[in-house]
């Protein structure tokens, strides 16, 4: 089943897509890629539709990648007496230690962590947002705040701190626990939230082990300030614009997801967009026109993904969501335009001869007639690499491990085809071709670049370029046995 765009798509399961026929119908409508959100549902639950996923690959023939996204430590205020409470702009209210239920004056934030980092003029913000509160005067189990935009305070809300460095991990005990039996399940990519800083990647990559890949969640402002860091010791990127949206202006998102976009470009790593680009999907057959346009800008930057979240999780409109999604992706990447864009930011800075190499198959293939760059890939960083060129022809990722194949589910343009392991070049050649041929890439009157590394079947070895006739007649004249 060959996609007609470059650009990723993944959506999230929930209530509305547990069963075999709906994952299936999203998988056939366009979804690469599913995630499973830890934050929701029993570890029985997350297996379930683990295993109907599997199902589902098995049954189409095409490697489907798994994201497992950890919940993160959610900081929240305590209960009400009365279950909530107004407060107006400009009113004093205090939170801290004590267990009593709250009331119009004060209620409990257990989490000493957060007391321990805050300072006088420090921002702390409830709901979403919704209600913002300035320190004024803190200690080791209090903070008195004013009220500077008011509402109503209800039980267990949220609570963000965008000034400071919180002295938490990004993994809590609950996500140690999910993320052991996310990665004894199977998942392919863990998404990693409340990133702060690169040692919360590598330790989430220690316990990992090489299982699964580790992906960033950037969304706190200390996230964006060490996001060079971040970037180096991740495996990819998820631009989450909720809580960034949250902790920072909104009016600065945008920039900031293009900063962070075109830098995991030029790292060669995937970066997905994601946070409520259908949102009004969730309630209506069709997308607000504002809507369709951020999906197409986050295409034009270059994403390797987009991400539906409640749109196919919890709305009444699941297959159609990832339906205009596949189509918003064909339309933009069909437009002359998006080619300039794509090509004026490339940024690359090449320093290997594998560098080398995916930079000469793209432009060999864009200056002749070639069908499709042929990559065979045992980690999928060549793979990574010719994506990064952002080609004008397809990529056809070839390797003999399925778990490889996955993972490259949410590179950009790749199009995974699980073939035998090669011994020698000539086999490699023929397995190329015939891929490119039975996935409707070319016919035998065309010609594909293939690259790949010899030795075979080691990681990093890439060292051959080769334009090669899909004929298999001329390659046995070329390359006799």
């Amino acid at each position: 089943m060959r996609r007609l765009r470059n650009v990723k798509i993944v959506a999230t399961l929930g209530p509305v897509s547990s069963d075999y026929e709906t994952i299936r119908a999203l998988f056939e409508a366009g979804a690469d890629v599913f995630r499973l959100n830890m934050s929701h549902g029993t570890h029985d639950d997350i297996r379930a539709r683990h295993t109907i996923i599997r199902q589902v690959e098995a049954d189409t023939g095409r490697a489907i990648a798994i994201l497992a996204d950890l919940q993160g430590p959610k900081l929240r205020v305590g209960v009400f007496a009365a279950g909530a409470h107004d407060l107006e702009d400009g009113d004093k209210f205090r939170l801290d230690l004590s267990d009593a239920p709250g009331d119009s004056n004060r209620v409990q934030l257990p989490h000493p962590e957060i007391f321990a980092a805050l300072e006088p003029g420090a921002s702390l913000l409830v709901n979403d947002g919704k209600i913002r509160l300035r320190v004024e005067a803190c200690g080791p189990d209090f903070a008195d705040c004013v009220v500077t935009v008011g509402g109503t305070i209800s039980n267990r809300k949220g609570v963000n701190v965008p000034d400071v460095v919180l002295p938490l991990a990004a993994l809590s005990d609950k996500d140690r626990k999910d993320l052991e039996f996310a990665c004894e399940l199977g998942v392919d990519w863990l998404a990693l939230s409340f990133v702060q800083r690169p040692e919360d990647v590598i330790e989430a990559r220690d316990l990992a082990r090489g299982r699964a890949a580790v992906l960033s969640k950037i969304e706190k402002p200390a996230a964006v300030k060490a996001y060079d860091e971040i970037l180096e010791v991740s495996d990819g990127i998820m631009v989450a614009r909720g809580d960034l949206g949250v902790e920072l202006p909104v009016y600065s998102v945008p920039p900031i997801q293009k900063r962070l976009v075109r830098k995991a470009r030029a790292a060669a790593k995937p970066v997905i967009v994601a946070t409520q680009m259908l949102e009004s999907m969730i309630e209506s057959p069709m997308p607000t026109r504002a809507e369709v346009s951020d999906v197409a800008t986050a295409i034009y930057e270059g994403a390797d993904a987009v991400m539906l979240s409640a749109e196919s999780a919890a709305g009444k409109f699941p297959i159609e969501a990832v339906t205009t999604m596949n189509n918003v992706a064909i339309s933009v990447e069909s437009d002359a335009t998006y080619r300039q864009v794509i090509e004026a930011s490339r940024q690359v800075k090449r320093s290997s001869v594998a560098d080398g190499i995916v930079a000469a198959a793209r432009e060999i293939a864009e200056a002749t007639d070639i069908k499709a760059i042929a990559v065979f890939s045992q980690s999928g960083t060549t793979v990574s690499l010719v994506s990064r060129e952002r080609p004008r022809v397809p990529i056809i990722a070839l390797t003999p491990l399925m778990a490889t194949a996955r993972r490259m589910c949410l590179t950009w343009g790749a199009h995974c085809v699980i073939t035998e392991e090669q011994e020698r070049f000539k086999g490699a050649v023929l397995a190329a071709v015939r891929a490119a041929r039975q996935h409707g890439f070319a016919s035998e009157q065309d010609q594909i670049v293939l690259t790949a590394g010899v030795p075979f079947n080691v990681i990093g070895s890439t060292n051959i370029l080769r334009v090669a006739p899909c004929d298999e007649r001329l390659i046995y004249r070329v390359d006799p046995e």
